[in-house]
């Protein structure tokens, strides 16, 4: 929160200057940026053996964990269970790409509750599961940061209001098939922060200038795998050896 009443400040005094030494700044961070992309030049993404194609999500290797600030003394951990989900995979073309995902707002789990503490998560002061189901993300743009990372880009629905949330992914590799796995496979890690209470979650938010209370920012850590195409041809598994 201070951070944030930080951030509130300086904004405030770059209002006070001049449009022209404000529009400079830009002018000379957009320059950089482009001159950092030319030399760096087209970025090549990491090869892999799987196909692209529309993959599923595989919900028994994937998980949604979130943290937020508790009081200033620690980051309270929790996730989501019910998570589903699907990606149009451009293996050649990432930025071709696109992904959907769907959180059961009542899947919440927490690790060891006071009792009663999850419904009151998941009462109106809070996630409001009553009227609002389901938590959505759909991606609206992929961008190649590196061979196997990218910053994804898209409309995230909670509480019934969407405001666009950017997830920093990395790919952690795929494969065609395997004897025991004939599809195509896909495995990814995410992370991304968002403010709650740009979501109407504004409850226990600390007074200016404390942490007596749960932090705005919510840090979200995701580890997923996808489910692909099927093999033309799945091999045979190895033989089983004999005495």
């Amino acid at each position: 929160m201070r951070r944030f009443l930080a951030a509130c400040a300086i904004a405030a005094l770059a209002a006070g200057c001049s449009p022209s030494e404000d529009q400079s700044n830009k002018n000379d961070q957009s320059s950089g940026d482009a001159d950092a992309a030319r030399i760096r030049g087209p970025i090549t993404p990491a090869a892999t053996e799987a196909p692209s194609g529309e993959y599923k999500i595989d919900k028994t290797h994937t998980s949604v964990v979130f943290r937020v600030d508790h009081i200033g003394f620690s980051n309270y951990t929790a996730h989501f269970a019910g998570v589903d989900g699907s990606l149009n995979l451009d293996t050649k073309d990432p930025a071709k790409s696109s992904l959907a995902a769907t959180i059961e707002t009542r899947s919440l789990s927490l690790i060891a509750p006071p009792a009663g503490f999850v419904d009151t998560l998941l009462s109106d002061k809070w996630l409001n599961a009553a009227a609002f189901p389901t938590i959505t993300f759909r991606s609206t743009k992929v961008e190649l940061t590196g061979s196997n990372s990218a910053k994804i880009t898209g409309d995230l629905t909670l509480r019934g209001v969407t405001r666009p949330v950017t997830l920093d992914a990395t790919f952690n590799g795929g494969y065609a098939g395997h004897p025991y796995d004939p599809a195509a496979r896909v495995g990814f890690s995410a992370r991304g922060v968002l403010k709650r209470s740009e979501f109407g979650v504004s409850e226990g938010l600390p007074p200016p200038g404390s942490t007596m209370g749960v932090g705005d920012d919510v840090t979200i850590e995701i580890e997923t795998e996808f489910n692909g195409p099927a093999m033309a041809k799945p091999p045979a598994p190895p033989a089983e050896a004999t005495p």
